[in-house]
């Protein structure tokens, strides 16, 4: 029996949750569940990562004092944003939040010194001014003092292992390193050239591993306060996503996948890169994915939008949960309204439906009224997203997928399922929902020498988890919808507008 833990820090939440591997089956048990909340601090918005990492603590701490014998432990986040450490391993200041509004005024400088299309063929990554690059730009341009004694460069996971297995563990990890666009995946290496011609301190970026890499034992400090001993720290599969996909039990390779929850990260999975002018034109991505795999996707704003509603509903008297508006939306007519969940007019916390209704009022719809009707055109809306996406996808590999994979959160939104299932016209494979924690331990797993590859770690997940399957329904009104919804959100969108718009 392996035990595993794994770390899942999400945008809203941090998880730790207890996996067993008996050499057949995996089970996870949630054993700790923490708040991410972001704090505006002199007009910046940072994540709290000190908190994070007591709620990490806390986890561990619930796993030692019952006196388990445990193996590993591996920490997975979103990507893009990191930390800055000074030359003795302290943190230099708490990390910067992708939605702050700085790095999107950097991208106009960054263009002008690494052109768009050059960014893209060294990097394959999309252009988003969420980037990593554009903050590290904005800080040159700034010439913020925080480069001044910094030393060394993290990603928020990478940060994470660093405090859990002291100053020996200071490396960066492929699958997130290759989502800050300072990384060249031909090369395999960071883009230094590309770096100094935006200013941006070389030396911070350190040692990039692969997924899998067992790092080193907890710290000595670390493993007595959670009185874990004999753990190994592994990078397992840092990015998220990365962690959520290598959890997918493909029963097709051709699949796209969708790793639904905050974002919808929509892709497929191939075995080089693709960068070309049709990707590029696209705005599509390649990420590292894990065992030589490539996550050629895109990203699109996700779930986050009904949180958002749901927020400025609750603010208003409310008591809504995520579950009852879902209920609701049921219930609202049709098909009647669409938006781009990716238009800038959503980029910013707020208030959501009022946006919503905006955005209808402007491109000559019906305002939909209330959080039933609401909250189905944003279900609705991301449905449609979701299968342009899949299009593109098609168009700029030549493969036609012939079934859809979800996980993630959204894979226990059944409206958002069938609709998916419908706006695509094509069966929907939903589960498992926790496939970033899975993900997560099977790579620990293959890092400790229980499972020999990702198939066979695949054929473990599916064993140990039931999916649901969605066939697609109501194609004529689906159809009609994607050709009103193509025009609401044309593809692919003006590239001065990408530049501009913060997800």
């Amino acid at each position: 029996m392996a035990t595993m833990i794994a770390v899942d820090l999400g945008a809203q939440s941090g998880r730790v949750a207890l996996g067993r591997f008996d050499g057949e089956r995996l089970s996870v048990e949630e054993v700790h569940r923490f708040a991410n909340v972001p704090v505006h601090v002199q007009g910046i918005l940072h994540w709290d990562v000190l908190r994070l990492y007591a709620g990490v603590l806390e986890g561990l701490q619930a796993v030692g004092s019952e006196g388990r014998s445990v193996d590993s432990v591996a920490v997975d986040s979103w990507a893009i944003d990191f930390g800055l450490l000074d030359r003795k391993g302290r943190l230099v200041q708490n990390p910067v939040h992708y939605r702050d509004a700085r790095r999107a005024s950097a991208v106009d400088r960054v263009l002008a010194r690494v052109p768009a299309r050059e960014l893209y063929e060294r990097t394959g990554i999309q252009l988003i001014p969420i980037n990593t690059v554009f903050e590290l730009a904005a800080m040159a341009a700034e010439h913020d003092p925080a480069f001044e004694i910094a030393e060394r460069l993290l990603m928020i996971p990478d940060v994470i292992h660093h405090w859990l297995g002291g100053d020996s563990v200071c490396v960066s990890e492929f699958t997130n390193a290759t989502t800050t666009q300072c990384f060249d995946p031909r090369a395999g290496t960071w883009a230094f050239d590309l770096l100094k011609r935006l200013e941006i301190p070389t030396h911070l970026f350190p040692e990039v591993v692969s997924p899998g890499t067992v790092l080193g034992p907890l710290a000595r400090d670390v493993a007595q306060e959670t009185r874990l001993a004999r753990v190994d720290v592994i990078a397992a599969a840092t990015h998220d996503t990365a962690a959520a996909v290598a959890a997918i039990p493909f029963r097709r390779r051709e699949s796209a996948y969708i790793s639904a929850g905050t974002w919808s990260l929509v892709g497929v999975e191939v075995e080089q890169l693709v960068i070309n002018d049709r990707t590029f034109a696209a705005n599509l991505t390649n990420e590292g994915g894990v065992c030589g795999t490539v996550r050629l996707l895109r990203d699109i704003t996700g779930l986050w939008l009904l949180d958002e509603c749901r927020r400025a509903w609750n603010l208003e008297g409310g008591e809504h949960t995520v579950e009852a508006l879902v209920a609701l939306a049921g219930d609202a007519p049709a098909l009647r309204s669409l938006i781009d969940p990716d238009d800038p007019l959503f980029v910013q916390p707020g208030d959501m439906p009022q946006r919503v209704r905006q955005f209808c009022e402007e491109t000559n719809q019906e305002k939909p009224e209330g959080p039933a009707e609401v909250v189905g055109c944003i279900l609705e809306s991301l449905a449609l997203k979701h299968a342009q996406t899949i299009r593109l996808l098609r168009e700029a590999t030549g493969v036609a997928p012939t079934e859809v994979h979800m996980v993630g959160g959204g894979a226990r939104n059944e409206l958002l399922c069938q609709w998916t299932a419908n706006a695509a016209a094509l069966p929907l494979v939903a589960g498992p929902a926790e496939a970033t924690q899975i993900g997560n331990l099977i790579m620990q797993a293959i890092a400790l020498g229980e499972l020999s590859s990702l198939d066979d770690a695949r054929e473990v997940v599916s064993a140990s988890f039931q999916p649901k399957v969605y066939e697609p329904q109501q194609s004529a009104a689906w159809q009609e919808a994607r050709e009103r919804f193509d025009e609401i959100a044309a593809v692919p969108r003006p590239l001065e507008d990408v530049a501009h718009a913060v997800p």
